[in-house]
């Protein structure tokens, strides 16, 4: 089952810093993996790749994808910071708040079934978790050193052996990018009971033994 074309349109029209062929590999990969157990992204941001891993859901047809946010932003997009975007930004709360339009794309896409926001910091609502339940986690939240590698810490355990680990943002030269996502990539591929799978632009890829 391929890719609706609806889906794509509205995934590539949505806001957000994914690239086609990272949101192609990630419909790819829940594809493959949500028959095993539910699929989880950390930073849903407008809903541009939880588009693509809930049409991928969809399309297995077992479980769906739980997508995480705060919803307030992260760090580099507020108010005066290099990703700020004014249209996401609430005035009369001073707060920046990206969840209407991540409801309203997964409405326009038709994915209400499959992809399940839950409206959370991430670390707080992972340890409460069970082990061993998702088949994929996505991590894209927080750039920072810490929220990097709070998220794989916090999220890493919940991966049933064979799951993917996805982590977005990856830039080996830092004059491209931040180098806290690249740093938890290097560290859990020298890390015992992973398999580096690879690399799609800026994505990166591992499985858990």
């Amino acid at each position: 089952m391929r890719l609706r074309e609806h889906v794509r349109s509205v995934a590539l029209g949505a806001k957000g810093f994914l690239a086609e062929a990272e949101g192609l590999c990630l419909y790819r990969l829940a594809k493959e993996i949500s028959g095993l157990a539910p699929c989880l992204e950390i930073g849903s941001y407008c809903g541009k790749s939880a588009l693509f891993l809930a049409e991928g859901c969809r399309a297995r047809g077992r479980y769906p994808l739980f997508t995480v946010d705060h919803h307030e932003g992260s760090e580099e997009q507020q108010p005066g910071e290099p990703y700020f975007d004014p249209d996401l930004y609430d005035a009369a709360q001073g707060a920046m708040t990206t969840l209407p339009a991540l409801l309203r794309n997964i409405r326009l896409a038709g994915l209400q079934d499959w992809a399940i926001p839950i409206v959370a910091a991430s670390e707080r609502l992972g340890r409460y978790w069970p082990a061993e339940s998702l088949s994929l986690v996505f991590i894209d939240g927080g750039h920072s050193e810490a929220a990097a590698f709070g998220d794989y810490e916090t999220w890493s355990p919940a991966l049933k052996p064979g799951g993917y680990l996805c982590i977005h943002d990856i830039h080996p030269n830092p004059e491209d990018g931040g180098q806290a996502p690249y740093r938890v990539l290097e560290h859990a591929s020298a890390a015992p009971g992973w398999d580096y799978v690879g690399t799609v632009e800026t994505l990166g890829m591992l499985r858990r033994r």
